[in-house]
């Protein structure tokens, strides 16, 4: 079987090389202005420091510019496309067309990688956007697991999974707390933002805690638990998924590394030998779950759901 690449999202260039250690193939980087829900702000200095280290070690870095742009920010793409293909990523995350076009132009070598994180549904979508130029397309996760098999039957390019961390149930332009509590003249809490882990809203009927994330994209209300899938990667495996990714959002170094510990071990072993990795997964499960913060469980997201909406 062929062995999916393991792709990591660090919080600073602090995290690359614990990282490789631990066992990451590749990372996604960049800059709020252009990417969408990072989990570390990095700038260009961060970015080329990142690829150089990524580099030296055999992995790749591919950064992401997967907003949604508006006309203000249209004119700027074209000199962060060329500081990106002069940086030697390896990739273009995006989502807006407008990202395509100016790759096209600026660097047309430059690998795609299609990520709105919502509509990459059916293999039919993954292939148009791969006629377009995208070379891998990010699927949704709200899709179960064997509608990502059906599609890793049929598409035409690479795909990419999430198989651990939180994800977004809600996103608006705007950036709804900030505006809230300048509305009530509270300065303090404004401050208190910039610490996003703690903002959270609390639903006590369900007594769930969701976190929420504000940046340059506006506010982003994240799912109260965390995927984990570290005991169900067989199948996708057998698939060929070519991508499992750790989603580093509102996480700490030290969870980053030892969560990608405990794949790369689930990886590494199931494609060797599925039995071992089949004696062994409740064991990494278990010891994943060691890992989260009290308020925040381990679930397996919509992989064994009808899909909804």
């Amino acid at each position: 079987m062929k062995t999916p690449e393991l792709l990591v999202t660090p919080t600073s260039v602090a995290d690359i090389l614990p990282l490789i250690e631990a066992g990451a193939d590749a990372f996604v980087v960049g800059e709020q202005r252009y990417g969408l829900r990072l989990a570390g702000e990095f700038s260009r200095e961060d970015v080329v420091q990142a690829i150089e280290l990524a580099h030296q070690h055999g992995k790749k870095v591919y950064v992401a510019m997967n907003a949604i742009f508006h006309n203000n920010l249209v004119d700027e793409l074209p000199d962060y496309v060329a500081f990106v293909k002069d940086a030697g990523a390896d990739a273009i995350i995006f989502g807006d067309p407008a990202v395509l076009m100016v790759a096209r132009e600026v660097a047309p070598e430059m690998k795609l990688h299609w990520n709105t994180e919502t509509t990459a549904t059916n293999w039919y979508t993954c292939n148009y956007w791969g006629s377009k130029g995208a070379k891998r397309a990010v699927l949704a996760r709200e899709i179960n697991m064997d509608a990502i098999v059906e599609m890793k039957e049929n598409a035409e390019v690479e795909l990419e999974v999430q198989v651990h961390g939180m994800t977004c149930m809600f996103q608006s332009r705007r950036t709804l707390i900030g505006n809230y509590y300048e509305y009530q003249g509270k300065a303090l809490a404004i401050e208190n933002r910039q610490e996003n882990k703690n903002m959270f809203l609390h639903d006590p009927e369900r007594n769930n805690k969701y976190p929420i994330f504000e940046d340059f994209n506006g506010t982003h209300i994240m799912s109260p638990n965390d995927i984990c899938i570290i005991d169900e990667l067989q199948e996708m495996i057998e698939a060929g998924i070519d991508s499992f990714k750790i989603d580093g959002i509102l996480k700490d170094q030290q969870y980053l590394v030892a969560v990608t510990k405990l794949y790369r071990k689930a990886i590494d072993t199931c494609v060797e030998d599925t039995d071992a990795y089949d004696d062994m997964k409740d064991g990494l499960l278990e010891e994943a779950e060691s890992l989260q913060p009290a308020n925040r469980k381990l679930d397996t997201g919509f992989f064994f759901k009808e899909t909804v909406y």
